[in-house]
Order: C-alpha cells, then sequence, then structure tokens
C-alpha cells in the first residue's frame, strides 16, 4: 500500500509524506569499500521521507557510504536501515554502535565522524538539529519546513548565516526548486517571460493522509509522535508540512519578495474527530505584496474531494501556468505560447546530485534565506487563520509565540509516559496573537 502511494506522489507530484519511500537505485553499487575520499553520512529522522533522502544521497556520488542512523523509534530505523542495504548492498555501513536512538541521537550521530546529515525529522526538531550540525561544520540536507513557529524560524535563519561563514553546503527540501522543467519555466517568468508578476494563485488541496492506530504498549507521547501529522506543536499543520510547497512556488514567482501583510482563514470542517489532533483540515490565506500583488493560496486535506496541485501566474503581459498534478508547465504572453517539453527530472535526486557536486567542487549551496522565507510565508498563513487577524511580516517574523514545549519535555515525556496536550484547535477570533 505504502509503496503504491509513494509511486502516486512521484507521478503526480504530489510532496513526500508519511513512511513511505522515494528511491533512485540507478548508482546503487555491489562490493563497495570506503576509503580516504568517501563522504560519510548520516540519516537523521529514519521515516519514509529520511529514508528516501538517504537513497538518493546513497545515489548521487559513486563515492559516498551511510555510516550513521538516528531515531526515536527502534523499529522505524531496523525498517528502513534493511530496506537501504537491500537497494545499496555495501555502500550502507552502519554499525550497531552507530544505531543511535532517542533524543540526543542525533548529537551522537553528528559526533561520529560523518561528514553530511539528512534532516529529515518532524519540523518541531529541525532548529536544534541544524544548529547542532552546523556547529560541528557538517553538510547538511535540510527537510522542510524548517521550524513549527517564529523563534525556530529566526534559529534557522542564524543557522544559515553561520553555514555560510563556514562554507558549508545547506540544501533544502523544497524539492521542486530542484524541478528542471519548474527551473526553467520559473526563470521565464523571473525574466519578465509575463511581465511584472501580479497575482499568484496556489493550492494545494488534496484527500486524507496515513494515520497510525493506537498499540497497547504505546504511551500518549509515542502514540502522538507516530502521528505526528495531526499535532501542530510537532508539525506547524498542513499548511506547514504539506501546503509550503505551493507557497514556496508563490514565492518563488514574485522573485522571493517578502509581502507586506496577510488575510485569512480556516478550519476544521470535516477531519473533526478525536484522532486528528489540533490541526484544521482547509486554509484560505490571501499574501499582499508592496507593489500592490497578491497571492491567493488555498489547501485542504479531506477526503473524497477534488484535488488541486498548481501555481498560476498572472503578469502585466500574460499568464503562466505550473500543474504539478498534470505535470504543465505553460506560458501565454503577448500572442505567444510556451510549453516545457523536455525531460521531466527526478527533483529528490537532483537536489542530492547538486548537494554532493558543491561538497566536491567547493562551490557550497546555501539556500538558507530563501527556504526560511518561505517556511515563514506558510507559517504567516497559519497565524491569521487562527487568529482571524490581518498580520504583517515582521510582526510575523518577530512572534514570541512557541507552539510547542523544549525538545527536552518532550522527550521526558516520551520516556515516563506524561501526555502534552498542546492546545485545543485553534478559534479565529478567539485565539490570540502573540
Amino acid at each position: 500500500m505504502e509503496q503504491s502511494r509513494r509511486k502516486f506522489i512521484k507521478t503526480t507530484g504530489a510532496a513526500a509524506l508519511g513512511s513511505s519511500f522515494v528511491f533512485n537505485i540507478g548508482l546503487s553499487q555491489k562490493g563497495f569499500a570506503a576509503n580516504a575520499d568517501t563522504l560519510k553520512v548520516g540519516l537523521v529522522g529514519c521515516g519514509g521521507r529520511g529514508s528516501g533522502a538517504a537513497s538518493q544521497a546513497l545515489s548521487a556520488d559513486s563515492n559516498v557510504v551511510l555510516t550513521a542512523m538516528a531515531d526515536i523509534f527502534p523499529d522505524r530505523m531496523q525498517s528502513s536501515l534493511e530496506n537501504l542495504k537491500s537497494i545499496h548492498n555495501d555502500k550502507v555501513q552502519v554499525d550497531p554502535e552507530h544505531q543511535f536512538i532517542g533524543f540526543d541521537a542525533y548529537k551522537k550521530l553528528i559526533d561520529s565522524g560523518v561528514d553530511v546529515v539528512l534532516l529529515a525529522t518532524p519540523p518541531v526538531f529541525r532548529p536544534d538539529h541544524l544548529e547542532y550540525a552546523i556547529e560541528k561544520g557538517k553538510h547538511v540536507f535540510c527537510e522542510k519546513p524548517m521550524a513549527v513557529d517564529a523563534p525556530g524560524v529566526r534559529k534557522i535563519l542564524a543557522s544559515a548565516e553561520e553555514a555560510k561563514k563556514k562554507s558549508l553546503s545547506l540544501v533544502s527540501g523544497f524539492c521542486w526548486r530542484y524541478h528542471e522543467p519548474k527551473r526553467e519555466t520559473f526563470n521565464r517568468v523571473l525574466d519578465g517571460g509575463i511581465g511584472d508578476v501580479m497575482s499568484v494563485y496556489n493550492t494545494y488541496n488534496t484527500g486524507e493522509l496515513w494515520f497510525k492506530d493506537r498499540q497497547p504498549e504505546w504511551n500518549e507521547m509515542q502514540y502522538k509522535l507516530r502521528n505526528w501529522l495531526y499535532y501542530n506543536w510537532l508539525s506547524g499543520d498542513h499548511i506547514m508540512e504539506q501546503a509550503v510547497h505551493s507557497i514556496d512556488m508563490m514565492s518563488w514567482a514574485f522573485g522571493d519578495k517578502l509581502p507586506v501583510k496577510a488575510t485569512g482563514t480556516g478550519g476544521r470542517q470535516k477531519r473533526t474527530d478525536e484522532k486528528y489532533g489540533n490541526v484544521y483540515d482547509h486554509f484560505a490565506i490571501v499574501y499582499e505584496y508592496e507593489n500592490g500583488g497578491k497571492g491567493f493560496h488555498f489547501s485542504r486535506q479531506q477526503k473524497d474531494t477534488t484535488r488541486s496541485y498548481a501555481v498560476d501566474m498572472i503578469g502585466t503581459k500574460g499568464q503562466c501556468l505550473v500543474d504539478c498534478i498534470k505535470r504543465k508547465h505553460e506560458i501565454n504572453a503577448g500572442g505567444e505560447k510556451w510549453r516545457y517539453r523536455g525531460d521531466d527530472y527526478d527533483m529528490y535526486q537532483t537536489e542530492h546530485n547538486e548537494l554532493f557536486a558543491s561538497i566536491r567542487s567547493g562551490k557550497p549551496i546555501n539556500d538558507g534565506e530563501w527556504m526560511s522565507n518561505s517556511t515563514m510565508l506558510a507559517l504567516m498563513g497559519r497565524m491569521v487563520a487562527y487568529t482571524g487577524q490581518e498580520v504583517t511580516f515582521e510582526e510575523a517574523l518577530n512572534s514570541n509565540e512557541v507552539l510547542s514545549p523544549s525538545n527536552e519535555a518532550i522527550a521526558t515525556a516520551f520516556e515516563m509516559g506524561f501526555d502534552w496536550p498542546g492546545n485545543n484547535p485553534a478559534i479565529p477570533g478567539e485565539t490570540k496573537f502573540f
């Protein structure tokens, strides 16, 4: 079931989520032997996206080996390890002493001698993990989103700046930025192909996602961490965890200029069962830019509803449509039509190909600023939907709201069986902005 789901996601261009694998096996090898030039990789977060990232990292360079893995769930690590070994054979060299379990496992992994760290845990942990990896001088692949609250985003921005100072590569999980059809299309837009961009309508409307049934041996915190999508203090809500891909493309279309303010709405209309935690199932946000341009974002996760995953850009000279489901990239401007007709490259693999090439060449990639800003735009959208208030970008970025308990508090609850109920679902007009 999960493999079929992943195949569908790759085909339609939906985001990588859940516990399925995205594997590229084109460069897997037998009989690989590490040497002085071997780049050692460590994986933090052994779910589907992390396991896929590890496979792509191993396929990105002929002299790469996976030497360490970290997770809080031993069963998830073992499943990931077995799958990776079945594909990459001797390039997976993770000895038992480098299979780290626990909330401090990421530190042990980063300190184990790896050169490159893949960060793919739930987003709440990302700021601390990235900070430590950069502090220790590691190149990083960092999945989206980058945080669940503004203090976390500010920490990510600081780590990205430190990575620049240390000449470390930092590649984000905003995979569409590494998709060749979209690169060519958005480059044409940014070169004036439709004139000044004035309106960007973007959607991420999909069905319900996976859910892990409660098991007798799980305490409350273990159950919530297994179902982290449904708790905003772990995931940031689906506008951040999933729909942020569309918001990132909106920002790309506007040349990564930041909006002045946003308004919007959202709520829980269909996913109201207790098992869905405290997240919304739909959002509708309007972003307003200094030049008068507007970005219109719509997203939902509701079963048996029409899907849409697209970015429709209108400029002073024409229109551009990017449809991630139909794989359509086209521009209509000045009476002329253009459509991308080249190869449809594997964007997940390209991320890692370019990451490892940058390390080998000594020309680091740093996605830090724009990946943080795109995360912040999704967070801003959540803020205005939750509160029902207009919020400026500066207010959002400088917010002091800490959505989650500390990583240490989560670890204690996990070990001792305590619950962290988090907030009840937000109510616009009652939920306050901090």
